[in-house]
């Protein structure tokens, strides 16, 4: 069986569960659109185009980055968001094809 084709482990799904849990919100979905743009935003950015409160915009991104989705930079005092993991666009496109 090629790599390909190959079934993952209980402890590899289990894993995988619990990222797409937290990806499954739609704020957060909202947030990786955002995000794809290829722009890099900060906390109060990302609030304000998903008219989120920043506290709220904040745990979304901790939560988002927990699971390696998201990557942040520091300038200053302000920090940064970006996409971490590349795959977050082709579920994007599969979300997009489905529902969109």
């Amino acid at each position: 069986m090629s790599k390909k084709n190959a079934q993952l482990d209980f402890d590899a799904l289990s894993e995988a569960a619990e990222c797409l849990k937290i990806l499954a919100h739609p704020n957060r979905l909202q947030i990786v659109q955002l995000l794809l743009a290829g722009k890099r935003y900060s906390v109060t950015d990302i609030a304000e185009a998903c008219d989120l409160a920043q506290p709220t915009t904040s745990e979304h991104l901790r939560l988002m980055q927990r699971c390696g989705f998201l990557e942040s930079v520091k300038d200053g005092r302000t920090v940064f968001y970006s996409i971490a993991e590349p795959h977050l666009k082709d579920i994007m496109a599969c979300i997009r094809k489905r529902f969109g």
